[in-house]
């Protein structure tokens, strides 16, 4: 007996989470509407944990589910069902790879995601794990917890070191896994423009272990400061230099600039944090290039109303251990951040495949890799053309869209159909940035906002677009906590002990 569309099973085991949902909905409106239904809160909380949980080992969706997996066992977890379906390997957890195996939840494919790590990680609050306002644990998922009721996926822990297209096999350190399609979503590394030296001196900010680097290095430089007996060692402690002058170098500056004015000023005693010295370079001549000049202008000034020192058209020529150079000028400095560039992963030298200038993969059309009609490349890994003729930007959207688009070309193949695919279309959302408390830009094409409204819109966004109850629960109650208290409450100087020693 054929097996039914793997959507079925949790079609029927959340039909009650949806009336609950509605229910729920309708009922706190009308109490808004009506005081006198004071009480209904108890009903609200029992149709919250219908929501949530279902309803139970004992309702008529779990029912059935067990007669479902009776009737057609093939869609159980442990079942060899999955034998002989295509194989889809996807080399990468971000938004994009994320993206593309949950669109391929109901797909008759098997498909295996292989990462580094065992969690998503949502990389737009990064800098806020680095200035002391959240937890790692507020923006990174587990993995597999998130595809536990999907037995066509297996999740795999570990790094790709090579792809043979010929073989269709990619490499990891536990042996050769065969694919029939290969989707790479590998994302991006810092790159220092040749200067790999500087990388030890100016971590930048990709991975949850950079974000902790710079809060040890942040938080590290405070309490030195306090022990420090000379004031030009102190005044080379209490300076930090940004290199970059995009969206990250931007969230960066503002964020130390606040947790030293407004967070740490009644902590010590020897000195006044207010008096930390916040320098961002950029070496263009304004800062957010890829938002309206006015946007920008508007955080510059909100960034100088913090006290950041912005240096526009000025390149940084030298960085080591207690300092930077720019354009011939010595800063002692003994925290140095890099937002200034990213260079994709090694995935075209895998595939020996032409790439542009940033490491790239240069893709078709349909995100398919030139010659290789059975591998897709997206998110940062991808040099695509698809919006309006220019390159797609290294944003979330636009490796959620490209996931999404991909795993409808595999359907497409999977199921034969006829309807051939449009070519792949980038959709810009818009472009936020943050600046500080109640201050931030917002670019949405016609609508272009900054201060509180845009503020207000980054964090909703920014909430909607996170994964997990829990995560956006974390995250709002630290982010309320620190509007309540001028500053990052997770103030912990961990790892780099034997450094430090």
């Amino acid at each position: 007996m054929q097996s039914p569309p793997y959507g079925i099973s949790s079609c029927v085991r959340c039909n009650l989470r949806y009336v609950a949902a509605v229910l729920f909905f309708g009922l706190f409106t009308y109490s808004m509407i009506d005081p006198r239904l004071t009480d209904s809160i108890y009903l609200l909380m029992f149709l919250a944990i219908l929501g949530v949980y279902g309803g139970g080992v004992v309702s008529l969706d779990e029912l059935f589910v067990r007669l479902r997996d009776r009737v057609f066992p093939l869609t159980r977890r442990h079942d060899l069902g999955l034998q002989g379906l295509p194989r889809v390997i996807i080399v990468g957890a971000g938004f994009g790879g994320l993206r593309c195996a949950q669109a391929l939840r109901n797909v008759p494919v098997a498909v295996t995601l292989i990462d580094r790590t065992n969690y998503h990680l949502f990389q737009p609050l990064l800098y806020q794990v680095a200035t002391a306002a959240l937890s790692p644990g507020d923006i990174a998922t587990p993995a597999r917890q998130m595809f536990r009721n999907s037995p066509s996926i297996r999740l795999l822990f570990g790094t790709v070191t090579a792809v043979d297209p010929q073989r269709q096999t990619v490499s990891t350190q536990n042996g050769d896994i065969p694919y029939d399609y290969l989707v790479l979503a590998t994302g991006a590394t810092h790159s220092y423009f040749g200067k790999d030296v500087w990388a030890r001196f100016a971590p930048g900010i990709k991975r949850i272990e950079d974000a902790l680097e710079i809060r040890r290095r942040i938080l590290t430089a405070f309490e030195r400061a306090e022990a420090a007996s000379l004031e030009q060692d102190r005044r080379g402690l209490l300076t930090f230099l940004i290199v970059g002058g995009g969206p990250t170098g931007v969230e960066l500056a503002g964020a130390i600039a606040e947790l030293a004015r407004f967070g740490l000023e009644k902590d010590f005693r020897a000195f006044d944090p207010s008096q930390a010295r916040v320098i961002l370079v950029q070496a263009a001549a304004r800062l957010l290039p890829s938002f309206p000049e006015r946007l920008a202008q508007i955080a510059q000034r909100s960034l100088e109303n913090l006290g950041v020192e912005i240096r526009l058209g000025s390149r940084v020529d030298h960085i080591d251990e207690t300092g930077v150079g720019v354009d011939g000028t010595r800063i002692e400095a003994s925290t140095v951040l890099w937002a200034a560039g990213v260079a994709a992963s090694p995935a075209a030298a895998w595939l020996n495949a032409p790439a542009d200038k940033a490491g790239r993969l240069i893709v078709g059309d349909d995100l398919r890799v030139p010659g290789l009609a059975n591998v897709f490349a997206i998110g940062d890994t991808a040099a695509s053309k698809a919006w309006k003729g220019e390159i797609v930007p290294g944003l979330a959207p636009a490796a959620k869209q490209g996931g999404t688009y991909v795993a409808r070309q595999i359907r497409a193949a999977v199921v034969e159909s006829r309807k051939p695919i449009p070519p792949f279309r980038y959709r810009h959302l818009g472009s936020l940035a943050t600046i500080g408390r109640k201050a931030a830009v917002a670019d949405f094409g016609v609508l272009k906002l900054s201060g509180a409204p845009a503020w207000w819109l980054w964090g909703i966004v920014h909430i909607a677009f996170m994964l997990g109850v829990r995560n956006r629960l974390a995250t709002l109650t630290n982010w309320f906590w620190a509007y309540l208290k001028f500053g990052g409450s997770i103030r912990l100087i961990t790892g780099g002990i034997q450094s430090e020693q």
